[in-house]
């Protein structure tokens, strides 16, 4: 952002998203956190008596002025210098954030990018201007059914889980505080929603047409079936991630179970390459400002309604589908078990230390060869053992 010499209401509405929180010219320990979905935030720091970097969320720019937001700030900066305890969030959106560095990002949580994108996208905005403690039992049930009739059941269920994290986080650091989350608040059933949904191959046809003629995320859910690997493997795909059509698969700490690489078919390979190359952004399957593709739940939930004949399913369906098809199209068990990451247990895990790169790489053109001949119509047709 270019230097300032102030910052106003009008200016801080046209700040693009960006990991680094935007400084206000006029107020030095004030700031503007910008998250990719749009959302953006007031923030003071400053540092307490003992030396302490203490950061202070005064509310999201759709409840306060830039002024305003300046008058928060100096009090809230005083206040820390002063020694005052100003580490207990006031508000709903405080908490979550508190909630997110201190537990999701410091524990180095997988889940942190879905956290994420159901706080700024379906909580924070249904809760951001209440009091923390003033959510009750009915102010739960009440956004839950928002989220059912606008989403799904499961949706919401995990909007559940996601609130009761907080809560539960947050009681223990208050022993005052009781939690409003009881037991029989889900909206699915378990047992009804057990994983074990694929696709028929007219859904697959029907999901294929639909997803062809929907850019990014259609680009997005055909390789995520082609290679039947997690959607943020998927969905954070970089161009240097691909080297010589084999994909590098890089893992985080505490993952267990990420293949360290595959050789792409030529039909995930087509799809890649067909996607534009952007100077700003890294990734195969770009999203706003430098990241990759986010929102994908109301993405799904949009896609969802131009299909026709598809019962619902999830992403996840698919990697569930493009293990089934391995099967049917002749892949042995050990090998579509290391296609797909999972981690092999037993004497087998311990003792087989063979990289299986050639395997997995003919497990996936067998794959993509029988996804051809459903979309051809051929599907009885045996799916031959390519070479090379």
């Amino acid at each position: 952002m270019p230097r300032r010499k102030t910052l106003t209401d009008a200016a801080i509405a046209s700040l693009a998203p960006s990991n680094k929180p935007y400084p206000d010219p006029e107020l030095p320990g004030h700031y503007i956190r910008v998250r990719p979905t749009g959302t953006k935030t007031f923030v003071a720091v400053s540092r307490a008596p003992s030396g302490k970097q203490v950061w202070h969320t005064i509310g999201a720019s759709t409840l306060y002025s830039v002024k305003e937001a300046r008058e928060k700030a100096r009090e809230a900066i005083k206040a820390i210098k002063e020694g005052k305890d100003r580490s207990r969030p006031q508000s709903f959106e405080a908490v979550a954030e508190q909630w997110f560095k201190r537990h999701v990002q410091a524990k180095g949580l997988i889940s942190a990018d879905t956290f994420r994108d159901y706080l700024d996208r379906l909580i924070i905005p249904a809760w951001r201007g209440r009091e923390f403690t003033s959510i009750r039992r009915n102010d739960v049930a009440k956004l839950l059914d928002e989220i059912e009739d606008k989403n799904s059941a499961v949706v919401a269920d995990y909007v559940l889980a996601i609130v009761r994290m907080i809560c539960n986080w947050y009681a223990t650091r208050h022993e005052d505080y009781a939690s409003p989350i009881v037991r029989g608040m889900r909206r699915s059933n378990p047992k009804a929603t057990a994983r074990e949904r694929i696709l028929s191959d007219d859904e697959i046809r029907e999901v294929w047409r639909v997803a062809e003629a929907n850019g990014t995320f259609g680009a997005f859910l055909r390789v995520a079936l082609l290679t039947a690997q997690r959607r943020e493997k998927v969905a954070s795909i970089k161009w240097t991630d691909i080297k010589d059509g084999e994909w590098i698969i890089p893992s985080k700490a505490r993952e267990k179970g990420t293949p360290p690489s595959l050789m792409l078919p030529k039909a995930a390979l087509d799809i890649i390459n067909a996607q534009p190359r952007l100077h700003s952004n890294e990734y195969v399957f770009a999203g706003i400002g430098d990241s990759y593709i986010s929102g994908i739940t109301k993405r799904k939930s949009i896609f969802d309604q131009k299909l026709t004949g598809v019962a619902q399913f999830t992403i996840h369906d698919l990697r569930r589908t493009a293990k089934s098809l391995m099967s049917r199209a002749g892949v042995l068990p050990h090998v579509s078990e290391r296609v797909l990451g999972h981690v092999i247990n037993g004497v087998e895990g311990i003792y087989d230390r063979h990289a299986y790169r050639h395997e997995k790489a003919q497990a996936l053109k067998m794959l993509a060869g029988l996804i051809d001949n459903i979309l051809r119509g051929d599907a009885d047709k045996k799916v031959a053992r390519l070479r090379g």
